[in-house]
């Protein structure tokens, strides 16, 4: 089953690649992703080790359309390195990407190093805000300032990257519907390209799942609820157009690598704790800088988690991460690209939502989650996912 796309769209759908630049000074007390302190010759290994573990990957020759660094955090590395590790990437693109998007912190934003970034070809900067707020940074843990963000946000803007993304953070400790509106209210004043909105979650393993589990933070679900709608409609009003449930962009500035991402097409990922879904399979890097390097060394890559990619397995991500995104998703289309995916149980399903006011439809077959269907994604991707899973023991038995 491995490989089961017919060829020519295989040769059509975008590639992205994804890489994970696991270098942090401090851990935020709300982070899950794997991180560690560049101490010693690290950072060294790790440039050494994504170029020899790009050589493993079957490329097959296809271009890769978009790259997106991730962390961790990219702007630890010096111009040089940083550099060296866009090298690596332009090495096996094929051509220069369509995006390269960059994550940054405030704290780390320099000239030298948005001019080697520009000078590379990255077309988008992602910073990592959270919150103007002073206290409410230091409640989350946040090594930079207010005065930070201003500072790195003149920079980024002077060296004239196409499009520049800000994150936020909300339903923060404490933080109030006013506190919130002043956030949004100075992003919007910033005029960014693209805005991410995110609630606050409770990974295990975080300063701030202790903080939960000892009393110290609540969870307030009916707050959450009101942060998202407000955020939702104030953005929109503000000209920052919602194309996904966290996501907003003035037109032309959407994520390409995230759509193809959610999308279910093809993406390879380098580094520790990156994941990838190529070649007929979905699989990851071990979250351990030791551990992968020792991958490396022994020629192997994307041994963690190692899952086939079959029909029903992408049929069902599709429509689950696609309605995450305000243009939905069209039926006929993902019924013809997988047709042998176990398509009763979703059907069964979506009288049910279309009842409950969580989805809409149109006559050509394309759904899409409601404003209310929105607040409660998770809860529907998880009922997706049974309906899915139910149909293909029945049809299996």
């Amino acid at each position: 089953m491995v490989g089961f796309l017919p060829e020519q769209e295989k040769a059509q759908s975008p590639l992205g690649l994804y890489l994970h630049v696991p270098f942090c000074a401090t851990t935020c007390d709300f982070c899950a992703f794997y991180q560690t302190v560049p101490k010693g010759d690290a950072v060294k290994r790790y440039l050494d080790g994504v170029a020899r573990e790009a050589l493993l990957v079957p490329w097959n020759g296809k271009r890769i359309s978009t790259v997106f660094w991730g962390g961790g955090t990219p702007g630890l590395l010096k111009p040089a390195e940083i550099e060296a590790l866009g090298q690596t990437v332009l090495r096996h693109a094929g051509g220069q990407p369509i995006e390269w998007t960059v994550e940054l912190a405030p704290a780390t934003v320099t000239p030298d190093r948005l001019a080697m970034l520009k000078q590379l070809g990255v077309t988008r900067i992602s910073m990592g805000v959270q919150s103007f707020d002073a206290p409410l940074l230091d409640a989350l843990g946040r090594q930079h300032t207010p005065e930070q963000i201003y500072r790195a946000y003149d920079l980024i803007r002077a060296q004239g990257f196409q499009s520049v993304n800000l994150d936020l953070m909300f339903a923060l400790p404490n933080q109030t519907e006013t506190q919130w509106r002043a956030d949004l209210d100075e992003a919007i004043r910033l005029a960014p390209d693209h805005l991410s909105t995110y609630c606050l979650t409770f990974e295990e393993d975080t300063a701030m799942w202790i903080k939960l589990s000892q009393g110290k933070v609540k969870l307030d679900v009916a707050k959450e609820a009101v942060f998202y709608q407000h955020t939702w409609d104030y953005l929109n009003a503000a000209g920052y157009g919602q194309y996904e449930v966290s996501n907003f962009a003035r037109r032309g500035h959407a994520c390409l690598h995230n759509l193809n991402t959610w999308n279910m097409h093809e993406w390879v990922g380098l580094g520790p704790s990156a994941a990838s879904q190529h070649a007929g399979w979905r699989s990851g890097n071990p979250a351990d800088l030791g551990l992968w390097l020792a991958d490396v060394d022994a020629g192997k890559r994307a041994t963690s988690d190692r899952v086939e990619l079959t029909p029903g397995l992408l049929a069902e991500d599709a429509v689950i991460f696609g309605l995450r995104m305000n243009a939905g998703v069209s039926l006929p289309q993902l019924r013809k690209r997988f047709p042998t995916a176990a398509w009763s149980g979703l059907e069964d399903l979506l009288p049910k939502l279309l009842i409950e006011g969580l989805l809409v439809t149109t006559p050509e077959g394309r759904i899409s989650l409601t404003d209310r269907g929105r607040l409660v994604a998770d809860a529907i991707g998880a009922e997706i996912l049974e309906a899915f899973e139910t149909s293909a023991k029945v049809a299996a038995e």
